[in-house]
Formats: structure tokens, C-alpha cells, sequence
């Protein structure tokens, strides 16, 4: 199974922007990946998912026009761009497979998620 480790990120202010990386060991990155956060006394949710080839994306609707989500499986490697960032997004961000990337408010995800990368938004 594909182990991943997250980074980029960090605290910024409101309207402020972060890019998140999420990189695969263990294997080719061939499986559909989302990224998945959670924020204190909160359930884990969705936030985005891509496709093996990249062709299919989707987004919370907390997020859409704001985010971007993208793919180098030469580098083993997705991406989440952060933009216009609210204190509402202020949680631990993790990336993980998918056994294909849906639409949903939680992923069934395979194996696990990376340790995480923590996204702080505040004044």
C-alpha cells in the first residue's frame, strides 16, 4: 500500500493563500487520491479528490472557486492550491487513496492517510 506524507502547511491571514503537497511511497501513484481535513471537535471531511488521470475533480462546496487540486504521477505527487483562505479552513489536512474520486461529504479511503499538515487561518 501507498504511504503519503503532507506538507505546506502553515498559519496565514484570512484571504491568504497556501499550497499543500501530498507525496506517495510504495508504489507508482496509480489510484484516484483526495485530500480530507478535520478540525478540532469536528468530524474528518472531504475536501477534494482527482482522478488517476486528472480528468475528474470535485470539491466541497466550502471550497470550490478556491481551491485547485492537481496531479505529477511522474513525481508521485498531488497538489492542493489554497486561495482566499477563511478561518473556516483552519484544520489538519491529510491526503489519501481513494478508490475513485466521487462526490462526497466523506471518503472511504484505502489504507491510510498521511500523519497531516496543519492549516492555520487567523488574524
Amino acid at each position: 500500500q501507498l504511504q503519503f506524507v503532507e506538507s505546506g502547511g502553515g498559519s496565514v491571514q484570512p484571504g491568504g493563500s497556501l499550497t499543500l503537497s501530498c507525496v506517495a511511497s510504495g508504489g507508482p501513484l496509480d489510484p484516484a487520491i483526495g485530500w480530507l481535513r478535520q478540525a478540532p471537535g469536528k468530524e474528518r471531511e472531504a475536501v477534494s479528490c482527482i482522478s488517476r488521470t486528472g480528468e475528474t475533480r470535485y470539491y466541497a462546496d466550502s471550497v470550490v472557486g478556491r481551491f485547485t487540486i492537481s496531479r505529477e504521477n511522474a513525481r508521485n505527487s498531488v497538489y492542493l492550491q489554497m486561495n482566499s483562505l477563511t478561518p473556516e479552513d483552519t484544520a489538519m489536512y491529510y491526503c489519501a487513496a481513494l478508490p475513485l474520486c466521487y462526490r462526497a461529504t466523506k471518503y472511504d479511503v484505502i489504507g491510510s492517510a498521511g500523519p497531516g499538515t496543519q492549516v492555520t487561518v487567523s488574524t
